[in-house]
Parts: structure tokens; C-alpha cells; sequence
């Protein structure tokens, strides 16, 4: 699937239809926002190891995942949480660090994240989460955005580059990820004059060669295209473009290594009508808001959760129900929560070898750098690319098109024709092995044992 996009202000909300109890906008719900402003503390001396947030608020639908994506946009870390949500209002409590571990020490900082919460769920912000915009986001007209979904493969990356440079189109930044041998990527793009391509008949040329790519040989998956205006964060939209193509479906092969992977379970407390989401992974940056990214697009509200992610291994339980009020009521629903919660979790996950490029920025750059890895035989598993005062820097990461890991040889020769100092090794002992190791999905040993309900015995699973 393609999509195109214009980015420039939107003129309404995509998310006002999903229920009436949740968006309603009648004159007396605002009279009750207005009284009852959103209260947001910031605490440093209460935790000796974290900052702790605390947000009060009048409830609504999706407010959960604008303060996660606020903390997740000031590359805050959730090390704890507490959420409640029941009975029409919001309380929750984060305890938060730097990526270093840190607590938020300058109070420069501290005043800016009660700024940007208060901003993200005050007065006139959204009043549902929309899938086609986000949380503060500011709307830009210098630029064309180029969604992508198809099957992966080696080299993929590097053919839907040269097109667009063929095309004379320059990519300013974009994200992809791959999971399950699917393939998502946000681009933003612009003319050669730096500004948003809005010809008509460009834009369908763009998405016909862009389809003929992601469709290659693939008959079972065929390519889709479609062209809209609007605007969203990159990684949210990524996680509901590999959604809405079912990356989550998974094949016998694979189903096979499910010791491997993250463990969510689904269980139902039938006195109170809750749906009990447990996952136990292992821990990461933005773990927190992929879940909660992926339970709000299907449409679940958390009404209580407990977050701890305080050593290496992460737990999160939360108490949900459908938007409609009911929770999940059959095994279907409940094998499609799981699949869909795994699925997030490991789409970000990055394997591979991570490289650096930090260089001038030029039309076809990405183009070439990705040609070099293709010709190398290696493919990419996960791209991160932006443009900092006319830089190039984009963070890859590689594998052999084979599976395994680098061989050292062979990123000496890559080394050698972008540059050693243009391209960046990260993680050189962890990846850099000999080309009959296959590299690990997921390591988990020792895990959190559930504290929840469940091992009270006050709820019983699924029947």
C-alpha cells in the first residue's frame, strides 16, 4: 500500500465518530473541562532515583496515549506507572528518567514537561485520538509525506530510494521498520526547489512506479494506493500502517519459536468486566507507548494499569474494555489482542548491525548509500533518516541478506567506499560475528512474576 501525503493544517478530527459517550461536545462537558483545568505536578524530591509525574484530569478517550507520546517526544524513560482512569476522571503517576538513568535535574526541563502536558490534554486539544494526526503536532507545507507498506526483501529499501530519485525527488527524513516479512516506511519528501510536490499528475506517477516496486514478484499481496491529506506522528503511523496489514499474522513456521518472543496474556475478571492485558518483555525505550499505541488504534480503553520497568526485563498489566463498554468476549478477540500487542512490541525491536551516517545532505544520497549495502549483500531491517541544518544523518541497521551477521570484511569494504568517517559502527561486539552465527530475536530469562489480580485468584482466564 502507498499513500501520498500533503502535510498542511487539518481541518477536522478523524476520530469524532467512534462513540458518543467519549466525544461528546455538548455546551455543558466544556463548561466542566473549563472548571476543571488538567493539573500536572512535576516531583523530584519525592523519588530518590526518578522524577515523578503526576497528572489529574477530566477523562476522555485517548488521553492516556497523549501523555505517553508527550513523554516519549522528550525522550523521557518510564521506569514506573500507576493509571486510573475509572469514573470520568484521569490520575496517573509516571516516574520518569533521562536516557541516562537520570533524574530530571535543570528546572528549565521540569517546567517544559508540564508545559507540554498541559498543553497535549488542555482545553482545545483533540477530544479523540485521531489516527491521522497526533498529540501537539505542528502541521508543515514544505513537505510530502509518503506512506509505504509491502512485503520485505532484500534491497527493498534501495529500490524504492533510486526511484525516488529518479523521479527528482529528495527524501528529507523518513522511518522504516520491518516484522514478519512485512515492510512499513513514513518519507518525506520534497521537489527540487526543497518544497512539497502537489502536481497532480507527479503524485500519480510517484505512487504507479513506487507500486510497481513494492509489488515485485509478489502475487499474494498485491500492492494499494491511495491519496490523502493530512498529518500524523511517524512512529504511531507506522505502527497502524503494519497494523492494517496484518503483520501480526503469523506463519506455522514461525509460530514455533513463541519461547522466543514477548509474553502478553488475556484474561478476563468477569465480577468487574475487565479485560487483564500482563506483558512481561524485555525492557526498552518507547515499550510503554507501543502498547498503548496499539490497544487505543483497536479501540480498547485502559481504565487501571500498573507499569515497572525498573531492571531489565519489563512488566505492564492494564484493566481494559472495549470502547463500546464490553470486554473481549470471545478467543478470537483475545488471540487478535495478543498477536497485535506481540507484534508491536517487536516491530521495534532492531536487528542487525547499527551503522551511522552523518554527512552533507545531497539529492540521491540515500539512494546511494542503500545501493552500497544492496552490493554488499546486506539488507536493512530498520531506518531512521533526518536532515539537521543542511546533515544527513540517518542511523541504519543491517544484517547479511542471508540472516546472519556482518561480516567484519565486509563492512570494511562498505567502510571504505562511503567513507570511515561518514559511516559510523555501533555496536560492533555484539553483531559483528562470524557468518555461520545467526543472530538472537529475544533473550528472556528471569522474568517478573505477575502481581496482578490474577495471581490473587480474584479473576479466572477466558472460558
Amino acid at each position: 500500500m502507498i499513500r501520498l501525503l500533503i502535510s498542511r493544517k487539518p481541518t477536522c478530527s478523524a476520530g469524532g465518530d467512534l462513540s458518543s459517550s467519549w466525544d461528546s461536545d455538548d455546551e455543558y462537558e466544556k463548561f466542566i473541562r473549563k472548571m476543571n483545568p488538567p493539573r500536572v505536578v512535576v516531583d523530584n524530591s519525592s523519588c530518590p532515583n526518578a522524577t515523578v509525574i503526576k497528572v489529574d484530569s477530566i477523562n476522555k478517550y485517548g488521553i492516556l496515549l497523549e501523555v505517553v507520546q508527550v513523554l516519549m517526544d522528550l525522550n523521557l524513560i518510564v521506569i514506573k506507572a500507576y493509571i486510573s482512569s475509572d469514573g470520568g476522571w484521569f490520575m496517573d503517576v509516571f516516574n520518569v528518567t533521562d536516557p541516562d538513568g537520570k533524574k530530571i535535574e535543570r528546572q528549565k526541563d521540569l517546567d517544559n514537561i508540564k508545559e507540554c502536558i498541559q498543553k497535549s490534554i488542555g482545553e482545545g486539544s483533540s477530544a479523540a485520538p485521531s489516527r491521522r494526526r497526533s498529540v501537539d503536532l505542528k502541521p508543515s507545507s514544505n513537505h510530502t509525506s509518503i506512506e509505504l507498506t509491502g512485503t520485505d526483501r532484500p534491497g527493498l529499501l534501495s529500490e524504492v530510494s533510486a526511484v525516488l530519485t529518479d523521479l527528482k525527488c529528495n527524501v528529507v527524513s523518513a522511518e522504516v521498520w520491518t516484522h514478519n516479512t512485512r515492510a512499513a516506511a513514513v518519507m518525506q519528501v520534497t521537489d527540487e526547489m526543497n518544497s512539497a510536490i502537489t502536481d497532480p499528475q507527479r503524485l500519480s506517477r510517484i505512487k504507479q512506479l513506487l507500486c510497481n516496486v513494492l509489488k515485485g514478484n509478489n502475487r499474494h499481496r498485491g500492492a494499494k494506493t491511495a491519496v490523502s491529506m493530512g498529518i500524523t506522528n511517524t512512529e504511531r503511523r507506522l505502527h497502524q500502517l503494519m497494523l492494517d496489514d496484518r503483520d501480526y499474522e503469523r506463519s506455522e513456521e514461525d509460530s514455533g519459536s513463541e519461547n522466543c518472543r514477548t509474553k502478553v496474556t488475556v484474561v478476563n475478571w468477569f465480577d468487574k468486566d475487565y479485560s487483564v492485558v500482563t506483558i512481561r518483555c524485555k525492557d526498552r525505550p518507547k515499550l510503554l507507548f507501543d502498547t498503548v499505541c496499539t490497544l487505543t488504534d483497536m479501540q480498547y480503553v485502559v481504565f487501571h494499569g500498573s507499569v515497572d520497568a525498573e531492571g531489565p526485563e519489563a512488566y505492564q498489566e492494564y484493566y481494559i474494555r472495549h470502547i463500546d463498554g464490553s470486554p473481549v468476549n470471545s478467543e478470537a478477540e483475545r488471540q487478535r489482542v495478543v498477536q497485535c500487542l506481540e507484534a508491536a512490541i517487536e516491530r521495534r525491536v532492531s536487528e542487525g548491525l547499527k551503522l551511522e551516517l552523518c554527512t552533507s545532505d545531497r539529492m540521491g544520497l540515500l539512494s546511494d548509500v542503500t545501493r552500497i549495502f544492496r552490493e554488499h549483500g546486506l539488507t536493512v531491517t530498520r531506518a531512521e533518516v533526518a536532515t539537521r541544518d543542511c546533515k544527513a544523518v540517518n542511523m541504519f541497521y543491517v544484517r547479511d541478506a542471508t540472516g546472519n551477521s556482518v561480516d567484519p570484511k565486509t563492512l570494511d569494504d562498505i567502510r571504505a567506499k562511503i567513507g570511515q568517517t561518514v559511516l559510523q559502527v555501533k555496536g560492533i561486539s555484539d553483531q559483528l560475528q562470524s557468518p555461520n552465527d545467526a543472530p538472537s530475536r529475544f533473550l528472556f530469562s528471569g522474568l517478573f512474576k505477575s502481581r496482578s489480580l490474577y495471581n490473587l485468584g480474584l479473576i479466572r482466564p477466558y472460558t
